[in-house]
């Protein structure tokens, strides 16, 4: 697992206080169609937010309007204490992102991969050079610094674009559909990964199609035809769609009951 992960600048003293992301109404419309239908959430500060819908429910869209990727049409959104209408610049200098293909490029080595998104990140040469250092040792690629990305297997890409995220030690960390791909012992490996960064006081706010994933979040919001269905713990979304008929519904169970409820609701308004 490499050494452990440090704190993020201010993190440890600040855990409790105002909410690491908070969403107010937030709106994306394309023309007329409205992606993002006034959402609204909030994420602690040191937690594991997932987001889970089907293709299409907008949860990739809201996704990117919460790392700066896309402006809102509406509503507010506040990440890392600030506002994405009027600061997104200053917010990315906060967070880290990982997206599901892994954004590395394919003909640098490991390190030149590290040094590339150092820059980006604005870190000084001092900086540069022991963040590099540290993410070589912490994720354990020290002696795959000179291999071509394109020559790694998807598992190390994998934790290759994790180090590349963490490199300015982000107070937030986006993850997009991380582990597609990689097999369920590299997965399993990630999520410990995951896990000591959130104890550490990183924000962790991911988007997974594997329902298995998704027990390791502390909390889900059920994204359907652009709205927040609900909001809870793994135990609570399970309790809330518990039944006769369904006495110990797994979270795919509640996942699908929770969808057409919400579909239902739609229907009858």
């Amino acid at each position: 697992m490499g050494v452990p992960y440090p704190l993020p600048h201010g993190e440890g003293e600040n855990r409790a206080a105002a909410p690491a992301i908070e969403v107010r109404d937030l709106v994306r419309r394309f023309g007329s169609f409205v992606a993002v239908d006034h959402v609204s959430f909030t994420v602690q500060r040191g937690e594991i937010f997932g987001l889970l819908g089907p293709n299409g429910a907008g949860k990739s869209t809201t996704f990117r309007m919460l790392c700066g990727l896309l402006s809102p049409s509406g509503g507010s959104a506040h990440v890392a204490g600030l506002d994405m209408l009027h600061a997104p610049a200053a917010a990315r200098a906060r967070i880290g992102y990982m997206a599901q293909r892994f954004s590395l490029y394919a003909e640098l080595s490991v390190r030149e991969n590290l040094r590339f998104f150092a820059r980006v990140y604005g870190l000084n040469r001092v900086a540069q050079v022991r963040a590099i250092d540290s993410a070589l040792q912490r994720f354990e690629l020290g002696d795959l610094a000179n291999t071509v990305a394109h020559d790694l297997p998807l598992g190390l890409k994998q934790r290759l674009a994790l180090a590349a995220a963490l490199l300015h030690a982000p107070a937030i960390l986006f993850l997009d559909e991380p582990t597609s791909g990689v097999d369920p012992l590299t997965r399993r490996e990630f999520w410990n990964r995951i896990g000591t960064l959130a104890d550490a006081g990183v924000t962790i706010m991911v988007t997974s199609h594997f329902m298995d994933e998704a027990e390791y979040c502390d909390r889900l919001g059920i994204v359907s035809q652009g709205r927040l269905a609900a909001v809870g713990t793994p135990a609570e979304l399970r309790a809330g769609v518990r039944s006769p008929e369904l006495p110990d519904p797994t979270l795919e169970d509640a996942f699908i009951a929770l969808v057409a409820q919400d579909a239902t609701r739609r229907e009858a308004a």
